[in-house]
């Protein structure tokens, strides 16, 4: 999602600096001597044990972002881990406080600095643990003096992009490796960790200690046993962000979830799985199903099970964006037919249905009209479909109506928050704030001021304004929906959004796994939450069976209801 809005900030002035002396080393390694392996076995990472490589983890990804050596990229971050792995495997388990305090004074000298703490921090960066560990006074002084270097505002591996969200640099993500080794498995999940750790807006929304989330899934990592298996491992520690812009899309993850399709749209309403519509319309009558069947299993597993199997693997910030998620997948397969028991006319069947590969389905569903009169007073804007070049024309036409409706239960075609929303206001409106990520302090979130949408504009349009939205109001569209519905007679129709608001950070993970999350906060101007909540309707209205069945669309129709009177 795209905001016109520059997002930097200096978060720190330093106030007093101390010198901190410690023995230098240049350790950086330039050869290719980890580039096929990273000589890290199964048989001595359990030598380590599960708490230590926790704690490892931890330590590693601090120095990555904290350290001014290693944030510069003067050392092969990736393959210092395996190193000191092989360090702490090797020797007696009292000895891992001096191992790791030591390999911390390699790095050389640097300078120190009091950090003053800023009035306008939404989020802290989580680093009591260098305290509560349990850790040696040798390594938690050093682990201290990290945490109060002079950093500068540039880091290797990270960078603020314009709107603030932040920009995951030389990550290396081993594209050779489609089934990476027990040393790149861990360093996989070391590295999303950390980006979660320091740069998601949202960890204190993840609801639990992201700590403890580590200490899960390293034996899961380390227990994988092909690519498929990592690649899903991988898959399901995004889901633990309950984030909806988080996830994995390749070959493997499709492959898993199945390469085939049936034609028919499956929504979740009244938590059923109800056929919306046919993708393609002859296909789709081909299979029996009617609009609004039911479909109680497939292959012979009921949909409840499928959710509960599935849900570990559909990233997302609330449980209907979940299931809208799962409404894609549920009749995917691998097979050439797929086994079903659904309900019709309220009799119970069964069928075998022939599956198709995408190509061959001939997706026959029109995009819905950008704009049309429902009636004499009552005008509809499609924003998934609307384009901005006939605005002006457009809200000529319309600016002696009743009312308007705002359909955005669809991605926006265009991002025309300003340009939409300068025909809604009479005088901007704030409507947004932001947290963006400090490179200097990683892990501190700060709020920035609220940004307005709207111009003074006495030909604003007057009328009332409908905005509709649903599950798959996400993002972009959320933003959006933020912005109009400041204008002064617009109301909110419809369920909860998807709950993942601001601009998306890509990076990769080792065996080419490319992933996402959303990168900056996105609030209310009072600073109320969006993750997870989503865009809080001020009417609530959702379809329902019935509804589909007969072709109704609920949601529009109570908009129009209240237009009217």
């Amino acid at each position: 999602m795209k905001k016109y809005i520059i997002l930097f900030l200096t978060f720190w002035t330093p106030l007093s600096f101390a010198q901190t002396v410690i023995k230098t080393e240049n350790s950086k390694n330039p050869t290719t001597e980890f580039d096929q392996s990273s000589k890290v076995s199964l048989e001595s990472l359990n030598k380590i044990g599960n708490k230590k490589l926790q704690q490892l983890g931890i330590i590693w990804g601090f120095l990555k972002y904290y350290h001014p050596a290693i944030s510069s990229g003067k050392y092969n971050w990736d393959k210092e881990l395996f190193k000191i792995i092989t360090q702490l495997s090797n020797a007696p388990a009292e000895q891992s406080n001096k191992i790791l305090t030591d390999w911390i004074k390699s790095f050389g000298v640097f300078t120190t600095q009091n950090y003053p703490v800023s009035e306008n921090i939404k989020m802290k960066a989580d680093l009591e643990w260098i305290t509560s560990s349990g850790f040696s006074k040798e390594l938690t002084d050093i682990l201290l003096k990290v945490k109060n270097a002079e950093r500068k505002n540039k880091n290797y591996y990270v960078a603020l992009l314009p709107d603030g969200n932040p920009d995951f640099k030389n990550e290396n993500p081993y594209s050779a490796m489609m089934y990476p080794d027990e040393g790149y498995r861990l360093l996989s999940l070391y590295r999303y960790w950390n980006i979660i750790q320091y740069y998601f807006p949202y960890r204190y929304a993840i609801g639990r200690d992201w700590k403890e989330v580590l200490e899960e899934f390293i034996p899961k990592f380390l227990s994988d046993e092909d690519a498929t298996a990592y690649n899903l491992t991988c898959l399901e520690l995004t889901t633990r962000t309950n984030d909806s812009h988080a996830g994995i899309y390749n070959a493997v993850t499709r492959h898993f979830f199945g390469e085939r399709v049936l034609p028919l749209e499956i929504v979740f309403v009244e938590n059923k799985a109800v056929v919306k519509n046919y993708y393609d319309e002859q296909r789709g009558k081909e299979t029996g199903l009617k609009i609004g069947d039911i479909i109680l299993a497939i292959n012979n597993k009921p949909v409840e099970k499928v959710i509960e199997e599935y849900s570990v693997y559909l990233p997302a910030s609330n449980y209907p964006t979940q299931l809208r998620k799962l409404s894609f997948e549920l009749l995917s397969s691998n097979d050439l037919t797929t086994d079903i028991r659904y309900v019709t006319d309220g009799t119970e069947k069964t069928a075998t249905l022939q599956t198709y590969i995408p190509d061959k389905i001939n997706y026959t569903q029109k995009p819905a009209a950008a704009f049309k009169m429902i009636d004499e007073q009552t005008a509809y804007i499609n924003l998934g479909t609307i384009r901005s070049d006939n605005f002006k024309e457009i809200f000529e036409k319309i600016k002696d109506t009743k009312g308007l409706i705002i359909d955005i239960r669809a991605y926006p075609a265009e991002f025309n928050v300003y340009k939409f929303g300068k025909y809604l206001m009479p005088h901007p409106e704030k409507f947004a704030k932001f947290t963006i990520p400090s490179i200097i302090s990683p892990g501190v979130f700060s709020m920035k001021e609220g940004i307005t949408v709207g111009n003074n504009n006495k030909d604003f349009y007057p009328g009332k304004i409908a905005i509709l939205v649903n599950e798959t109001t996400q993002s972009s569209a959320e933003y959006h929906t933020m912005a109009f519905r400041k204008a002064p007679k617009a109301k909110v129709f419809g369920s909860q959004t998807a709950g993942a608001d601001g601009n998306v950070s890509y990076f990769m993970l080792p065996g080419k796994i490319s992933t996402q999350i959303t990168g900056i906060g996105v609030y209310t101007p009072e600073g109320s939450e969006t993750q997870r909540i989503g865009i809080i309707p001020d009417i609530e209205i959702k379809p329902t069976v019935e509804g589909i069945k007969n072709n109704k669309d609920e949601v529009l129709d109570k908009a129009v209801e209240w237009i009217k009177n």
